[in-house]
């Protein structure tokens, strides 16, 4: 079993030297010895859940010690269901249709040489990411299925969590076809550890930041290895006039409550002004009935008795948490370019019945997801039918949404020829 290493003089450059080395032996292997190695370390994972929820209490341990928000805590925490549910999305995986080798296309030139288009895996994932320690098997997994080696930096809250899943994976490696070295885990919280992957661009081919607007920010700005941007969740949800009261007020708290600490939880709530002079206590009711704190304009602190008047940063908060800002609007218009002005192009979703104001707010509005009467809560690559994701994008360039597998290759084009010469 590798030994990972916890203290600061970790060899970032060895490691992903090693990766990269073991990305080489990885791309020739079969999907038949890549999905058989993801279902033996979803075995092993659940076999070792006792040891995986010991290491990870350590953690909680900690963040009960520095006060850390329960939704932040959310995040941290693994149970039973967790370790479960991240293995089954292993074998879900290993189920997918692998995309290396995939001949996107193909032609003949004039001069008889043969063209193909093909999917290649990029080569080498650098993972940095915060406190969620599934993303180390989700991230793990998705990686390994597409022909890729990956270098992982969890958040330093999570450390000792992704210490013990990596280890687990690490020793079921062994009874697989992929190398160890496939799987690298930059244990330290030393920071520095994290800026010089940044710049390894001789070994990482791409970097996925996946986590709050400041971590996102760090590796866009400081990176000189290429980004896949994913993009924190400032989701809103739009009652259009027309909008179904009840089916709205559904979709909303689903979008709310359901799991307020992840990105695709809606964060603010726009509302035509006709739409809730009509159901202006219905939806006040399900608010208090669900806990929800109200920051709104002068028109919704004038209609709701406990909302609080919003600030600037209320509209591009990223609340994860039981609270909501409230924008009330005169048209579907005015809703779209509040989007426009503070949406982060994550999930954005319009709820009404009038097809008109669904196809404007459909072809406007710039978002990797957008709804009509559905929860924002559904950008996720299970939910989606990609199996695990790796992160969502919020750029457009390469990939953007939920990133399932195909997301993490590439191309490269193979010609056949019979001795041309130009």
């Amino acid at each position: 079993m590798t030994t990972l290493n916890t203290t600061v003089e970790v060899n970032v450059k060895e490691q992903a030297k090693q990766a990269q080395k073991a990305s080489k032996k990885l791309s020739l292997l079969t999907t038949e010895e890549k999905n058989e190695a993801l279902n033996i370390i979803a075995d092993v994972l659940e076999k070792e859940t006792d040891y995986i929820l010991q290491e990870n209490n350590k953690d909680l341990e900690r963040g009960k010690e520095k006060e850390f928000t329960e939704a932040f805590m959310d995040r941290l925490r693994l149970t039973e269901d967790r370790v479960k549910d991240f293995a089954n999305g292993l074998r879900e995986v290993a189920q997918l249709e692998d995309p290396v080798g995939e001949v996107l296309s193909d032609w003949n030139l004039d001069n008889g040489m043969q063209v193909e288009q093909v999917r290649v895996p990029l080569g080498v994932i650098g993972m940095i990411y915060e406190a969620r320690p599934n993303v180390t098997v989700d991230a793990t997994g998705l990686a390994l299925k597409s022909g890729n080696a990956i270098v992982l930096k969890g958040g330093s809250n999570a450390l000792n969590s992704n210490k013990g899943i990596v280890k687990v994976i690490h020793s079921a490696l062994p009874k697989t076809k992929i190398p160890v070295d496939a799987v690298q885990l930059i244990a330290t919280t030393d920071r520095k550890a994290t800026s010089e992957l940044f710049t390894m661009k001789e070994h990482i081919d791409v970097l996925i930041p996946r986590g709050g607007g400041a971590l996102i920010n760090t590796v866009v700005n400081n990176a000189t290895v290429p980004v896949l941007e994913t993009g924190v969740g400032n989701c809103h949800i739009y009652f259009d006039k027309a909008a179904d009261a009840k089916k709205a007020i559904n979709i909303f708290i689903n979008a709310k409550t359901d799991r307020p600490a992840v990105c695709n939880a809606a964060e603010t709530l726009i509302v035509h002004k006709e739409w809730l002079n009509e159901n202006k206590d219905l939806l006040e009711k399900s608010l208090a009935d669900n806990n929800i704190k109200i920051h709104g304009d002068e028109h919704i602190v004038n209609t709701f008795k406990d909302a609080v008047l919003a600030d600037e940063d209320d509209w591009s908060n990223e609340y994860l948490g039981l609270e909501i800002a409230i924008k009330s609007v005169e048209s579907t218009q005015e809703a779209i370019d509040h989007i426009e002005t503070y949406g982060t192009k994550h999930s954005e979703a319009i709820i009404t019945e009038d097809p008109e104001s669904a196809s404007l707010f459909r072809n406007l509005v710039d978002a990797a997801a957008v709804y009509h009467n559905a929860s924002t809560r559904f950008t996720d690559g299970s939910a989606l039918g990609f199996g695990a994701e790796i992160g969502i994008s919020t750029q457009k360039l390469h990939a953007r949404g939920p990133m399932g597998l195909p997301a993490l290759t590439t191309i490269k084009y193979c010609m056949t020829g019979t001795g041309q010469i130009r």
